[in-house]
């Protein structure tokens, strides 16, 4: 659709919307929830079809204040609790997709730069994952139990010792973005490092298969979940560093917004990462059949969440303007 035949179609409905933010304390909160869910709509679809344009700062603006209207001094619906994370996460995650590719190239070049240095320097390994860890996954090897490191504590005190970490590095990838995205990047690439190492030492030891089969069972949402934290930590930076046509305040604000639903979509995620890890890992004896199914239905989880409802959301939008 032209955006001039888009403002046409769309024009009266939004000067209602400005009489709307005006009275909305004296309207009822399932009106309200009715017309912003439409307003936001159109910002989506303005926000694919004419980035740049002025009607998209407009609209964004709007549905700005009519936001602020609707939760300023009003209780939250309880259905929000499950359109916040049926609606609400997967629609900023498809406006924070360039953040979340950028997220995760930064994750795989770092993997890749621990990888090939772990291969090239035998010292390397020691250097990121640390002497003591290196020496006692050795001797765990020796004896003949490459995975001991996942059985050395009871199951609930380790549970809630990882998740907790777990989310505190999301929320430090996310609050580093205000040191610029090369914040977030950095820990990121710190990560991948990390992980690339970890990697390419149990392929030296000959444990390449068994090792993935038992890290990637919580591993596949556990770095997802930090690869999609990173971009909210990019999302953040980028705001205020390329205001755009805003105000760098504004742009701080709507990008802090945007970067923080994004880092609390991912806390379900770490505790089941958490709770795999703790409960599950440590079962190697388990049949490679049932750890390889708990990775690939984790893998289709991430992919649907966070690539294919947002794209299936942008065409259902796309599709009701035209």
């Amino acid at each position: 659709m032209r955006e001039v035949s888009f403002i046409r179609q769309n024009i009266e409905k939004w000067k209602e919307v400005e009489k709307v933010v005006e009275q909305a304390e004296h309207l009822e909160p399932d009106y309200l929830a009715t017309v912003y869910t439409d307003l936001a709509s159109d910002l989506s679809f303005s926000q694919s079809h004419y980035p740049t344009s002025r009607i998209t700062i407009y609209l964004n603006n709007l549905a700005s204040a009519l936001h602020n209207s609707i939760y300023k001094n009003k209780k939250e619906k309880r259905s929000r609790i499950i359109t916040f994370w049926t609606k609400e996460i997967p629609l900023v995650m498809l406006n924070s997709r360039k953040e979340l590719f950028y997220s995760f190239l930064i994750f795989a070049v770092s993997v890749f730069i621990g990888i090939i240095s772990t291969m090239n320097d035998d010292t390397f390994v020691r250097l990121i994952l640390g002497d003591g860890y290196v020496d006692m996954t050795l001797n765990n090897i020796k004896n003949g139990y490459p995975m001991a490191v996942y059985n050395g504590s009871p199951e609930v005190p380790m549970f809630l010792g990882i998740t907790l970490n777990n989310i505190g590095v999301s929320l430090y990838i996310f609050a580093m973005g205000l040191l610029t995205g090369f914040g977030s990047g950095y820990l990121l690439f710190q990560n991948g490092v990390m992980l690339g190492a970890f990697q390419a030492f149990f392929f030296q030891q000959g444990l390449l298969g068994e090792s993935m089969l038992a890290i990637w069972i919580h591993g596949t949402l556990e770095i997802s979940a930090i690869i999609v934290a990173g971009a909210a930590g990019l999302t953040l930076g980028n705001s205020w560093l390329f205001p755009g046509t805003y105000s760098r305040k504004v742009a701080f604000m709507n990008g802090a917004k945007r970067g923080l639903k994004v880092v609390i979509g991912t806390l379900p995620i770490f505790v089941v990462a958490g709770f795999l890890e703790s409960f599950i890992t440590r079962h190697t004896y388990l049949p490679d059949m049932l750890r390889l199914g708990i990775i690939i239905v984790s893998l289709i989880f991430v992919l649907f969440y966070y690539l294919y409802l947002p794209n299936t959301l942008r065409y259902e939008l796309s599709e009701s303007k035209n």
